[in-house]
């Protein structure tokens, strides 16, 4: 994205459009959400959160840690409280964790805003997980290709309800924000424009 893309009048009247509400990145791990957020925050002028630091914030240890010594279930509802505590604010782009849509209750804090599915090909996902040295606890796996393969047929349907979907293939992050950008104006409602006074 261009330098002075944080400023461009485009962008400027799209957040007033959006008038402070949050933009939920959900999608599969390795789907690029917390690369994406943060110049799209940027250019909307909005704080950028990734949901998983701040739940590693809140716990105090590594979700691969949580998951290991408590189990998913444990995991999961702390997801759901730190969504439930972002929620409360506004102006944020917020970068999800990948199971985050597995929960009715997220939904509910998400629906708040505006949801968008980062869409990225299988492939894709492999290739950027395997580079990535974070562990992934839901990876741990024989064959962490046939498991993302599952994972991706479970959650396909939940990421689909996004108000939003923005299918990539493996573009700059800055690329895939500014789809986003171009994209949302078509799944928000024009303002209530006032009746006009008779001539």
């Amino acid at each position: 994205m261009a330098p002075d893309a944080a400023t461009s009048p485009s962008h400027r009247a799209l957040a007033r459009r959006l008038d402070g509400l949050n933009i939920y990145l959900v999608g599969m791990m390795g789907a690029g959400k917390s690369a994406v957020g943060r110049p799209l925050a940027e250019a909307l002028g909005y704080r950028f959160i990734d949901a998983d630091a701040t739940l590693t914030e809140a716990a105090g240890r590594p979700i691969a840690e949580i998951f290991s010594s408590e189990g998913e279930e444990t995991f999961r509802a702390l997801e759901t409280s730190v969504l439930n505590g972002i929620a409360s604010w506004h102006s944020l782009v917020v970068a999800t964790g990948g199971g985050a849509v597995t929960r009715p209750e997220n939904w509910g804090h998400m629906r708040q805003g505006v949801v968008v599915w980062l869409d990225a090909p299988e492939a894709e996902l492999l290739r950027r997980l395997a580079a990535d040295p974070t562990r992934r606890p839901l990876l741990d796996a024989p064959d962490p290709a046939a498991r993302l393969q599952t994972l991706l047929q479970e959650r396909r349907p939940l990421y689909a309800q996004a108000d939003l979907t923005v299918v990539q293939d493996g573009g700059l992050p800055a690329a895939v924000a500014l789809q986003v950008l171009e994209a949302l104006p078509s799944v928000l409602r024009d303002p209530c424009q006032p009746p006009q006074a008779p001539d």
